[in-house]
Protein backbone atom coordinates (compact mmCIF):
# COMPACT_ATOMS: atom_id res chain seq x y z
CA UNK A 1 0.00 0.00 0.00
CA UNK A 2 1.46 3.34 -1.08
CA UNK A 3 1.76 6.15 1.49
CA UNK A 4 -0.36 9.15 0.62
CA UNK A 5 1.54 12.03 -0.96
CA UNK A 6 0.06 14.47 1.55
CA UNK A 7 1.53 12.67 4.53
CA UNK A 8 4.97 12.71 2.96
CA UNK A 9 4.78 16.45 2.32
CA UNK A 10 3.65 17.05 5.88
CA UNK A 11 6.58 15.06 7.27
CA UNK A 12 9.03 16.95 5.08
CA UNK A 13 7.56 20.29 6.20
CA UNK A 14 7.84 19.25 9.86
CA UNK A 15 11.48 18.28 9.35
CA UNK A 16 12.24 21.68 7.81
CA UNK A 17 10.63 23.41 10.79
CA UNK A 18 12.71 21.39 13.24
CA UNK A 19 15.93 22.17 11.36
CA UNK A 20 15.11 25.88 11.27
CA UNK A 21 14.11 26.10 14.94
CA UNK A 22 16.97 27.32 17.19
CA UNK A 23 18.50 24.65 19.41
CA UNK A 24 17.52 24.89 23.08
CA UNK A 25 20.23 25.53 25.60
CA UNK A 26 21.01 23.00 28.30
CA UNK A 27 20.29 25.32 31.23
CA UNK A 28 18.78 28.65 32.25
CA UNK A 29 21.02 31.69 32.18
CA UNK A 30 21.84 32.95 35.68
CA UNK A 31 20.57 29.85 37.48
CA UNK A 32 23.54 28.02 39.01
CA UNK A 33 25.19 27.49 42.38
CA UNK A 34 28.89 28.35 42.03
CA UNK A 35 31.81 28.72 39.62
CA UNK A 36 34.70 26.47 38.70
CA UNK A 37 37.87 28.25 37.60
CA UNK A 38 39.74 25.83 35.35
CA UNK A 39 43.48 26.45 34.96
CA UNK A 40 45.06 24.44 32.17
CA UNK A 41 48.76 23.46 32.19
CA UNK A 42 49.58 24.81 28.73
CA UNK A 43 52.55 22.49 27.96
CA UNK A 44 50.34 19.42 28.46
CA UNK A 45 47.72 20.90 26.15
CA UNK A 46 50.34 21.68 23.51
CA UNK A 47 51.82 18.18 23.65
CA UNK A 48 48.35 16.77 23.09
CA UNK A 49 47.04 18.98 20.26
CA UNK A 50 50.35 19.68 18.49
CA UNK A 51 50.02 22.23 15.69
CA UNK A 52 46.24 22.53 15.99
CA UNK A 53 46.61 25.29 18.60
CA UNK A 54 49.04 27.67 16.92
CA UNK A 55 48.25 30.81 18.90
CA UNK A 56 48.88 29.14 22.25
CA UNK A 57 51.51 26.60 21.24
CA UNK A 58 53.71 28.43 18.73
CA UNK A 59 57.45 28.17 19.27
CA UNK A 60 58.68 30.61 21.90
CA UNK A 61 55.37 30.89 23.77
CA UNK A 62 56.20 29.50 27.18
CA UNK A 63 52.78 29.68 28.86
CA UNK A 64 52.42 27.89 32.19
CA UNK A 65 48.93 27.79 33.74
CA UNK A 66 46.38 29.56 31.53
CA UNK A 67 42.66 30.03 32.02
CA UNK A 68 40.63 27.33 30.34
CA UNK A 69 37.37 28.75 31.61
CA UNK A 70 35.14 30.02 34.40
CA UNK A 71 32.21 27.62 34.50
CA UNK A 72 28.83 28.11 36.18
CA UNK A 73 28.13 24.91 38.07
CA UNK A 74 25.25 23.18 39.85
CA UNK A 75 25.90 21.14 42.96
CA UNK A 76 25.40 18.18 40.62
CA UNK A 77 26.18 18.75 36.98
CA UNK A 78 26.39 22.04 35.13
CA UNK A 79 24.43 24.18 32.67
CA UNK A 80 25.77 24.85 29.19
CA UNK A 81 24.84 26.70 26.00
CA UNK A 82 22.17 28.65 27.88
CA UNK A 83 21.57 31.20 25.09
CA UNK A 84 21.43 29.88 21.53
CA UNK A 85 22.62 31.59 19.45
CA UNK A 86 24.97 33.30 21.90
CA UNK A 87 25.37 37.10 21.76
CA UNK A 88 28.37 38.02 19.65
CA UNK A 89 31.64 39.01 21.37
CA UNK A 90 33.39 42.12 20.11
CA UNK A 91 36.87 41.51 18.66
CA UNK A 92 38.32 44.08 21.06
CA UNK A 93 37.11 42.01 24.01
CA UNK A 94 38.50 38.80 22.51
CA UNK A 95 41.93 40.42 22.05
CA UNK A 96 41.84 41.80 25.60
CA UNK A 97 41.51 38.26 27.01
CA UNK A 98 44.40 36.69 25.11
CA UNK A 99 46.87 37.28 27.94
CA UNK A 100 44.84 34.86 30.11
CA UNK A 101 43.23 32.64 27.46
CA UNK A 102 45.75 32.60 24.59
CA UNK A 103 43.48 31.32 21.80
CA UNK A 104 40.76 33.34 20.08
CA UNK A 105 38.75 30.19 19.53
CA UNK A 106 38.94 29.34 23.23
CA UNK A 107 37.62 32.75 24.29
CA UNK A 108 34.67 32.50 21.90
CA UNK A 109 33.93 28.87 22.79
CA UNK A 110 33.99 29.54 26.53
CA UNK A 111 31.56 32.43 26.16
CA UNK A 112 29.13 30.35 24.09
CA UNK A 113 29.32 27.19 26.20
CA UNK A 114 29.70 28.60 29.72
CA UNK A 115 29.55 32.39 29.78
CA UNK A 116 26.00 32.49 28.46
CA UNK A 117 24.94 30.59 31.59
CA UNK A 118 26.33 33.23 33.94
CA UNK A 119 23.50 35.73 33.40
CA UNK A 120 26.15 38.38 32.60
CA UNK A 121 26.97 40.39 29.51
CA UNK A 122 30.15 39.39 27.65
CA UNK A 123 32.00 42.40 29.12
CA UNK A 124 30.95 41.60 32.68
CA UNK A 125 31.57 37.87 32.29
CA UNK A 126 35.14 38.33 31.10
CA UNK A 127 35.79 40.93 33.81
CA UNK A 128 34.73 38.24 36.27
CA UNK A 129 37.06 35.72 34.57
CA UNK A 130 39.94 38.15 35.12
CA UNK A 131 38.99 38.77 38.75
CA UNK A 132 38.70 35.03 39.37
CA UNK A 133 42.17 34.47 37.94
CA UNK A 134 43.56 37.26 40.10
CA UNK A 135 41.95 35.58 43.10
CA UNK A 136 44.15 32.50 42.70
CA UNK A 137 47.88 32.55 43.35
CA UNK A 138 50.00 30.16 41.27
CA UNK A 139 52.65 28.40 43.41
CA UNK A 140 56.14 29.61 42.52
CA UNK A 141 57.33 26.11 41.68
CA UNK A 142 54.80 25.96 38.82
CA UNK A 143 55.46 29.37 37.32
CA UNK A 144 58.48 28.15 35.36
CA UNK A 145 59.49 24.54 34.72
CA UNK A 146 62.61 23.96 32.62
CA UNK A 147 62.31 20.20 32.23
CA UNK A 148 59.81 17.39 32.68
CA UNK A 149 58.89 16.89 36.31
CA UNK A 150 56.99 14.08 38.02
CA UNK A 151 54.35 15.09 40.55
CA UNK A 152 51.43 13.55 42.37
CA UNK A 153 47.97 15.13 42.37
CA UNK A 154 48.29 15.55 46.15
CA UNK A 155 51.55 17.50 45.74
CA UNK A 156 49.92 19.88 43.28
CA UNK A 157 46.86 20.38 45.48
CA UNK A 158 49.01 20.97 48.55
CA UNK A 159 51.09 23.57 46.70
CA UNK A 160 47.97 25.51 45.68
CA UNK A 161 46.47 25.25 49.17
CA UNK A 162 49.69 26.60 50.67
CA UNK A 163 49.80 29.48 48.17
CA UNK A 164 46.18 30.57 48.73
CA UNK A 165 44.78 31.53 52.13
CA UNK A 166 41.38 29.96 52.70
CA UNK A 167 41.73 27.31 50.00
CA UNK A 168 41.19 23.74 51.28
CA UNK A 169 41.60 20.32 49.74
CA UNK A 170 37.85 19.85 49.16
CA UNK A 171 37.77 23.05 47.07
CA UNK A 172 40.28 22.00 44.41
CA UNK A 173 40.75 19.13 41.97
CA UNK A 174 43.58 18.11 39.66
CA UNK A 175 42.67 16.47 36.35
CA UNK A 176 44.87 14.35 34.12
CA UNK A 177 45.01 12.22 30.99
CA UNK A 178 46.80 8.88 30.91
CA UNK A 179 50.11 10.41 31.98
CA UNK A 180 50.02 14.23 32.08
CA UNK A 181 48.66 16.79 34.50
CA UNK A 182 46.00 18.63 32.52
CA UNK A 183 44.16 21.10 34.76
CA UNK A 184 43.70 22.47 38.24
CA UNK A 185 40.05 23.27 38.99
CA UNK A 186 39.19 25.59 41.85
CA UNK A 187 35.68 26.19 43.17
CA UNK A 188 34.46 29.71 43.92
CA UNK A 189 31.14 31.07 45.08
CA UNK A 190 29.44 33.88 43.20
CA UNK A 191 31.48 36.43 45.19
CA UNK A 192 34.67 34.53 44.20
CA UNK A 193 35.34 33.19 47.69
CA UNK A 194 36.75 29.65 47.81
CA UNK A 195 34.10 27.03 48.57
CA UNK A 196 33.80 23.27 48.76
CA UNK A 197 32.54 21.30 45.76
CA UNK A 198 32.14 17.57 46.45
CA UNK A 199 31.30 16.54 42.88
CA UNK A 200 34.34 18.31 41.41
CA UNK A 201 36.59 16.90 44.12
CA UNK A 202 35.28 13.35 43.59
CA UNK A 203 36.06 13.51 39.87
CA UNK A 204 39.72 14.42 40.41
CA UNK A 205 42.62 12.45 38.94
CA UNK A 206 43.39 9.25 40.88
CA UNK A 207 46.71 8.40 39.25
CA UNK A 208 49.58 8.32 41.76
CA UNK A 209 52.13 10.13 39.57
CA UNK A 210 51.84 12.56 36.67
CA UNK A 211 54.15 14.28 34.22
CA UNK A 212 54.28 18.06 33.88
CA UNK A 213 55.98 18.92 30.57
CA UNK A 214 58.34 21.91 30.60
CA UNK A 215 57.14 25.39 29.69
CA UNK A 216 60.48 26.67 28.48
CA UNK A 217 60.11 28.98 25.49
Amino acid sequence: MRPRAGSGLAAAFLLLLLLAWPARGQGTSGQFDFYVLSLSWSPSHCETVGGRSREQCASGRSYAFVVHGLWPQHELGYPRDCVVPAPRIDNTLVRAMLDLMPERGLVIHEWRRHGTCSGLTPDDYFKLVRHARQRVGIPKIFQKIDDYVIVSPDEVENAFVTANDGLKRDMIAVTCDERRLREVRICLDKDLAFRSCPEIDQNACRRPRLVMPANRG
